[in-house]
């Protein structure tokens, strides 16, 4: 576990007053100073880079306590002693140079930090796109790319996460933009917090014809596929093993199969999760609407204009509303009217699904497929069938003349006239089997008039 393996101090400057500091120094850090240097950095180096960026805090921010120096070196070497006690940084040297650079355990706790940092926005278009990429390449060649499926149901995994995540989220939003007083900080919180962080980058995409979500159901019918053929499992759990990710076949294969389950059930249940958060957005979108609806400012003419119009149908008596024409009584149209009425988001209305028409096919056309089928089969020469044929006429003899086989009926005919080419026929297949050879005379019976032959069997295969 990951508390067993970090320092009992690493949460100490994350909870002291001057945690804040704390938190974004780390970051930054792990961003700019760090960053991808395979290296550690010398003591100084580092201990420069943090004075040049507690040069922008105020004391307040950085200290602790009164003992915490105001200097800028001594507090930068404070700071430092901070965060290497609490076992953030870990100090060693390099012939006689003192190199710094993050504990192991630490960067993985600060990378984590620095994800929530950057916020929830996930792009759904990229998410699905992984994973049927990954699948469809661990699927087309298993025997290399299996590692491929693990990352497809990662990704799977990960992407789930973060869609139960995404509800919780939006509702915390929103109850503190219901209890934000001020509609200017209100709709700040609106627009920094629920729009550009916790909303999915290409959330607006889901209603149109790029919609991301037309490729589930190719994830779906792969997996399926995969799940339904066992020869790529075979294939994916042999790979598995062979790279070491399972102790024997039996886990491998176990292995396998539980990662397409998990792609498929988590595929074909992403409508309960979205279903949640179109609901919270279409809440906060409607309650930002009547916000800014109200704020503003009213038609002050229209009102007064309307006031007016009424005076005046007042002063008229009964005699004189009767004689006016209703067209040019005002009040007839509405002041406020369907236009300025605000629509709310329709929810998505649920696909219909319509049962398969069952086909029943026509008995003739059944028996015209099947005739053509016997049709083919007794016109195709097979070399089962020559052998069949020869076997049948030479009985337990070694040879025989084409001059006294006696042809029964169309069927043997058709394998008989074949015969003359037995040595050739099929690639040469039947040529180890029987010798073909040229002999003086000629085959006359009815169905045929040629030269004669005789077809024998080779030494050894006599019946």
């Amino acid at each position: 576990m990951l508390f067993t393996r970090l320092s009992d101090d690493l949460f100490k400057p994350l909870a002291s007053p001057s945690r804040a500091f704390n938190a974004v120094l780390l970051l930054h850090l792990h961003a700019k100073v760090f960053g991808d240097t395979a290296e550690p950095l010398r003591k100084s180096e580092l201990l420069a880079a943090i004075g040049d960026f507690s040069a922008d805090f105020a004391q307040g921010e950085i200290a602790d306590d009164e003992a915490t120096p105001v200097d800028p070196v001594e507090r930068r070497s404070a700071v430092y002693r901070r965060l290497l006690e609490a076992g953030w940084l870990v100090e060693r040297r390099e012939r006689y140079v003192p190199v710094v650079e993050f504990d192991p355990e630490a960067r993985m706790l600060v990378e984590e930090l620095a994800r929530l940092d950057r916020g929830e926005t996930r792009s759904y278009g990229g998410a699905v796109l992984d994973v049927l990429g990954s699948l469809e390449s661990a699927t087309a060649n298993p025997a290399e790319r299996s590692e491929a499926l693990v990352n497809a149901a990662k990704s799977s995994r990960a992407f789930l996460s973060h869609l139960r995540s995404l509800a919780g989220s939006m509702r915390k939003i929103e109850e503190r933009i219901l209890r934000e007083a001020d509609q200017s900080s209100a709709f700040r919180l609106y627009f920094d917090e629920f729009v550009a962080r916790h909303l999915v980058s290409d959330y607006r995409t889901l209603h149109t014809r790029f919609n991301p979500f037309r490729f589930r159901s190719g994830i779906v019918r792969e997996a399926g596929r995969a799940l339904r053929d066992p020869l790529t499992i075979l294939a994916l759990a042999e790979a598995g093993f062979r790279e070491g990710r399972a102790p024997d076949a039996e886990a491998a294969e176990r292995a396998v199969r539980a990662d397409l389950t998990e792609i498929l059930a988590i595929f074909e249940g992403l409508d309960r999760h979205l279903d949640v958060v179109a609901e919270i957005v279409a809440r906060l979108e409607r309650r930002i609407a009547v916000a800014l609806r109200y704020m503003d400012h009213r038609d002050s003419d229209r009102i007064e204009r309307t006031a007016a119009a009424l005076r005046a149908v007042a002063a008229l008596d009964a005699e004189a509303l009767d004689r006016m024409p209703a067209a040019q009584v005002s009040l007839l149209r509405a002041p406020i009217g369907e236009p300025h009425l605000y629509s709310p988001r329709m929810r998505r209305p649920p696909i219909e699904s319509e049962p398969l028409p069952e086909f029943h096919t026509d008995p003739a056309v059944e028996a015209f497929i099947a005739a053509k089928d016997a049709f083919r089969r007794r016109v195709s020469v097979t070399p089962e069938r020559v052998v069949a044929f020869v076997e049948g006429k030479l009985g337990r003899g070694r040879a025989i003349r084409g001059s006294q086989i006696a042809i029964a009926d169309v069927d043997e005919f058709v394998v008989f006239q074949r015969l003359r080419e037995i040595d050739v026929l099929f690639d040469g297949v039947l040529s180890s089997r029987y010798r073909l050879s040229r002999v003086a005379g000629r085959v006359s019976n009815g169905w045929l008039d040629c030269p004669d032959f005789l077809v024998e069997r080779h030494s050894g295969r006599a019946g």
